[in-house]
């Protein structure tokens, strides 16, 4: 299951399985569709397709549309403010489950890199290492140990 974005506008979800097979699809050229559903004829073209955004540009019937589609892990990393793109960029980093910060590894100012441990979370009686989804610099911290935070709670800010 996806939810799709179109012109960054309306938001659907989308089966790519079950709404596929609805379709009558000939392939004519290089990113060239002639699209049937149920009664209607569709002329598709494919513009430009960037598989690391999940993004398309859609030309249907002479009118061009941007479609985006977003997964499970896609949705998962924009809800703990992580942008997913040709490289990730963080902007912070939110608590994925309330617990305890038992301890923080980094400070403000520090250069850290893809997969360096940045705070220590308990929850349910167990550990939690929290490690950087990408390059960044700390720019704050806003929690310290000792701290009960919430699901979603914003623990470190990145620059």
């Amino acid at each position: 299951m996806y939810k799709a974005k179109v012109n960054n506008v309306s938001q659907f979800d989308v089966d790519l399985l079950s709404d596929l097979n609805q379709l009558d699809i000939l392939h004519l050229n290089s990113g060239n569709f002639h699209v049937i559903k149920g009664n209607k004829s569709f002329q598709v073209a494919v513009l430009k397709a960037e598989p690391e955004t999940k993004t398309l540009i859609l030309k249907v019937n002479g009118s061009q549309y941007t479609v985006t589609l977003q997964d499970k892990m896609d949705l998962l990393f924009e809800k703990l403010g992580i942008i997913k793109g040709k490289g990730l960029k963080i902007n912070d980093l939110k608590a994925p489950m309330p617990g305890l910060v038992l301890d923080v590894k980094v400070g403000i100012g520090q250069q850290i890199q893809k997969g360096d441990p940045l705070l220590v979370l308990e929850a349910m009686k167990m550990e939690n290492v929290l490690k950087a989804q990408g390059d960044g610099i700390i720019k704050s911290i806003e929690v310290k140990q000792g701290d009960a935070v919430e699901k979603g709670s914003v623990l470190i800010k990145f620059q």
